[in-house]
């Protein structure tokens, strides 16, 4: 045996499936003690010998489960900072102490400062040794557990409060126009996605309101949705509209996709402030619905798609596209809802037919006629959808509505 401090022997005591431990002691006779209760353990041991620090710090690997350090060694160090260096060294290694029978409290102030365990050498035999040598093991696997838990608690957090500060709070006076969204990316335990919306009501009174999808579901399309969004959002506040803004979102999404394949569709709605009028611009997206009154006698309220034969497609596909402008009469009263394809791709029974959009129109006459509003009937248009695809809906999914009162609107301003 070594008798240099700087140097470590090992010592087989089993066979392949065997646990690495390091004992860090210069006492022969001690360490003569602990290989023989090992060896009278049963346990396969695989056992390293380091007779001080600078070879204990060498000496620890990753493989390495246990440290038995012997605080009871005569020397010139505090036995406690001996053992929190010890710490320092252990990477992921449980850490086991020998004292003497007249040490006892040091061992318990050693578990306070972090060690797992504590043996007084004159009590210890190979059964209680390697007892121990399991417990310390298995209790620090579960400390080292838990606290990777807690860091993903934390981080979990902190991307929960990251993403909910990336979804739009629509700057919109909401006196004139109620806006309502529900949103629900299709990735588990995620808050975004890659479908997108906002809404701005600019100075003069106009509403604009987009609602985009990035193909693909991932981390990377959530932030291109947001980057997106926030691209629209400064352009439109800048005084853009129509054709020329989608030209330039087109140019971001071209700088800012990570491959030449990504896409993205999106719908653009500006109202006009009069709150009457619209213009409607498709970028290879489904064409909203709108609720309005009817013109046909005996009154109600007619739900229709809008018209999809003026649209160009979707951004990131053709260079120097063109957006054709739909106009769109609204009336005094009326609701607009803008959707992603997460709504209308379900499953309408066994079989391979989707809902689409025709369906989501009876869907929706069927539930305004129950009296649903408002986000009242974005959550049964919702929870119908689900129900007949017989299961969560598993894409992106993005709704906006916006509803005007024509006769509480005028009530408002005439007050």
């Amino acid at each position: 045996m070594s008798t240099t401090s700087h140097r470590s022997h090992a010592v087989a005591l089993g066979g392949e499936d065997r646990i690495d431990l390091l004992l860090i002691g210069d006492d022969p006779a001690d360490v003569f003690l602990v290989e023989k209760m090992l060896a009278d353990s049963g346990l396969e041991i695989r056992m390293t010998v380091a007779e001080g620090l600078p070879s204990a710090r060498r000496s620890v690997t990753r493989r390495t489960q246990c440290i038995i350090v012997d605080l009871s060694a005569p020397d010139d160090h505090d036995p406690i900072e001996r053992l929190r260096e010890v710490l320092d060294i252990s990477r992921n290694a449980a850490v086991i102490v020998l004292t003497g029978f007249e040490d006892t409290r040091l061992g318990v102030r050693a578990v306070a400062a972090g060690a797992e365990d504590y043996l007084v050498k004159q009590e210890v035999d190979g059964p209680l040794l390697a007892r121990a040598i399991r417990y310390a093991i298995e209790r620090k696997r579960a400390e080292e557990t838990e606290r990777r838990l807690v860091e993903a608690r934390i981080l979990g957090r902190e991307n929960a409060r990251l993403e909910r500060g990336l979804l739009p709070v629509p700057l919109i006076d909401e006196r004139a126009v109620r806006h309502y969204a529900r949103y629900r990316p299709g990735r588990r335990r995620a808050l975004l996605g890659g479908d997108f919306y906002d809404t701005v009501q600019t100075g003069d009174g106009t509403v604009h309101v987009m609602i985009g999808d990035v193909c693909g579901h991932g981390p990377d399309e959530a932030a291109l949705g947001v980057q997106l969004r926030m691209a629209w959002r400064t352009l439109v506040l800048a005084g853009h509209a129509g054709e020329q803004l989608l030209g330039t979102l087109d140019t971001v999404l071209g700088h800012e996709r990570r491959s030449e394949e990504i896409f993205t569709t999106l719908c653009m709605i500006t109202i006009a402030p009069s709150l009457r009028t619209a213009r409607m611009h498709l970028a290879g997206h489904p064409a909203p619905l709108l609720f309005r009154e009817s013109g046909e006698a005996g009154g109600g309220t007619e739900v229709v798609a809008l018209p999809e034969y003026a649209h160009g497609p979707a951004l990131g596909l053709v260079p120097g596209a063109e957006w054709p402008t739909t106009e769109i009469d609204l009336g005094a009263s009326w609701s607009l809802m803008l959707y992603t394809d997460g709504l209308i791709e379900g499953r309408i029974g066994a079989g391979p037919a989707r809902l689409g959009t025709d369906g989501l129109v009876e869907l929706a006459r069927k539930a305004h006629g129950r009296g649903a509003a408002g986000r009242g009937l974005i959550d049964a248009l919702v929870g119908e959808v689900e129900d007949l695809n017989g299961d969560a809906l598993t894409d992106d999914l993005a709704v906006v509505l916006l509803s005007r009162d024509g006769t509480a609107t005028e009530k408002y301003y005439r007050s």
